[in-house]
């Protein structure tokens, strides 16, 4: 069983435009709570600015705390969930890569360092200054939304593109990352992720990347070493462990049937190879997670 992703038409009203959305953080939790009072992936990329509140925000088993001048970006089959302490308010927007893409032809959303590789950090903290200053630019994205004034899309566009820039700056000068500019290394990379994402079910070793992309496992390697200081078997094995992970967790099937949905030969190597990487079995990664 795979986790519940949901789809971006399940938040929208019927408004003008679509794969768009974007509201008060307040009201989405009341409006969408019986949606998102779960652990769930998406179909969309979303971007939360808190303003006020407290709490933790748990990405991919990795948590984060809430907090005045937050900012989380997540990306398509990413899983999440809130946790409040207190009231949180703020804003969210999310859109299909399509809503954005097909706008700007000549710039992708995998420019932005929060979007392009799961290495970098999928949260960035503002500070009192800037986020006085980028929270006017959010209410600005939400008052446009729910109105209907004229070019009312090419505002909008434009502010979510300013937006993205603005934090862009932020995040770049305070946070390390592994794609400043579009080098061949960074290239090979994002591509190297994609493949990854794509066949690590079936496909576990080096050299079938290495052979889609066209190049030697070697230099795979070092591609890989130079830009996020890993080997390629290790970011084959943390895509099969977070898989792994969001199954255990999030799905009601038995570890044997996660361990064939994983394509592994049998349980015992599915449950030996998680125990050497992750320090218990699934079985005691299960029992944790719900105790």
């Amino acid at each position: 069983m795979k986790i519940p992703a949901l789809n971006i038409q399940q938040f929208l009203d019927k408004k003008p435009l679509d794969s768009l959305y974007v509201n008060s953080f307040a009201t989405h939790i009341v409006l969408n709570q019986n949606l998102i009072n779960r652990p769930h992936s998406h179909n969309f990329y979303l971007c939360v600015l808190f303003t006020k509140g407290s709490g933790t925000h748990e990405i991919d088993f990795n948590s984060y705390t809430i907090k005045p001048g937050m900012v989380f970006f997540l990306k398509p089959g990413q899983t999440h969930f809130w946790k409040f302490d207190t009231q949180p308010e703020g804003y969210i927007f999310f859109h299909s890569q399509e809503f954005y893409e097909l706008k700007y032809l000549d710039h992708t959303l995998s420019s932005f360092p929060f979007y392009y590789s799961n290495q970098n950090p999928p949260f960035l903290e503002l500070s009192a200054e800037k986020l006085l200053d980028i929270s006017i630019h959010f209410s600005e994205l939400f008052k446009e939304y729910q109105e209907n004034n004229l070019l009312r899309e090419a505002k909008i566009i434009n502010l979510i593109n300013y937006i993205y820039i603005e934090l862009t700056r932020v995040y770049t000068a305070d946070v390390a990352i592994e794609k400043l500019g579009s080098t061949s290394y960074s290239q090979i990379l994002e591509q190297l992720e994609t493949l990854i994402n794509i066949h690590f079910y079936s496909k576990k070793l080096p050299k079938f990347y290495a052979s889609k992309l066209n190049i030697t496992t070697k230099h795979l390697n070092r591609v890989v070493q130079k830009t996020i200081n890993k080997t390629t078997s290790q970011l084959i094995s943390e895509r099969i462990l977070l898989e792994a992970k969001r199954l255990i967790v999030h799905s009601t099937d038995n570890l044997a049937g996660i361990s064939n949905t994983l394509e592994f030969s049998d349980y015992a190597y599915f449950s030996k190879f998680f125990k050497s990487k992750i320090g218990m079995t699934p079985m005691e990664f299960r029992k944790m997670y719900f105790h």
